[in-house]
């Protein structure tokens, strides 16, 4: 497999990480340069290690991975997305009585593992192709490092036009990309 098919494959399952990127921007008041560098260190390190897992279970769990991957991908954003959206409900619209959020690495795991499962299935495919994954996986790291990093600068130069909508806006967005997952997996 040459590297044009694998960095389009690093974008592809970049996108996910990206769109959970910029609704961290829109939700997170005034997120800061660590913040943004923690995060795509969380969804890049998940893109790179996910493909490596696969590759190393192989096709003996592909099955079972498969079976119900959607759903924790779903559940995940969801829950993470309902939260955001409730806390956008609470509190003053006075910015110098809203408390400030912040990405926790608890809440980062969550988002780079939901993000990061359908890289597992591609780490199987890998190990069916005889593709050296280390550098594969590597590549997709990378990818999803940088598309990470834009996708919340992005976010957070919206995220300061919508002002109190932002978080809203980011809840809703991590729900409608869990739906998305459960949907493609389930019908597609």
């Amino acid at each position: 497999m040459g590297f044009l098919y694998i960095l389009l494959i690093a974008v592809s399952l970049s996108m996910d990480a990206f769109a959970v990127s910029v609704s961290n921007g829109l939700s997170i008041k005034e997120i800061r340069k660590s913040e943004i560098f923690l995060e795509a260190l969380f969804f890049g390190g998940f893109q790179f290690l996910m493909p490596v897992l696969g590759f190393l279970l192989g096709f003996s769990v592909k099955g079972y991975i498969e079976a119900f991957d959607h759903w924790i991908a779903f559940a995940l954003l969801g829950l993470i997305g309902f939260n955001m959206v409730k806390e956008s409900f609470g509190g003053d619209d006075d910015d110098d009585c809203e408390q400030r959020q912040a990405l926790t690495p608890t809440k980062l795991l969550f988002q780079a593992i939901a993000t990061s499962i359908d890289a597992l299935a591609v780490g199987v495919s890998f190990a069916v192709l005889n593709v050296n994954i280390l550098s594969a996986s590597a590549v997709i790291g990378v990818v999803c490092f940088i598309i990470s990093v834009f996708g919340s600068i992005i976010g957070k130069n919206a995220g300061k036009m919508l002002k109190k909508r932002a978080e809203m806006a980011g809840g809703i967005i991590l729900i409608l990309i869990g739906v998305k997952i459960l949907i493609e997996h389930m019908f597609f």
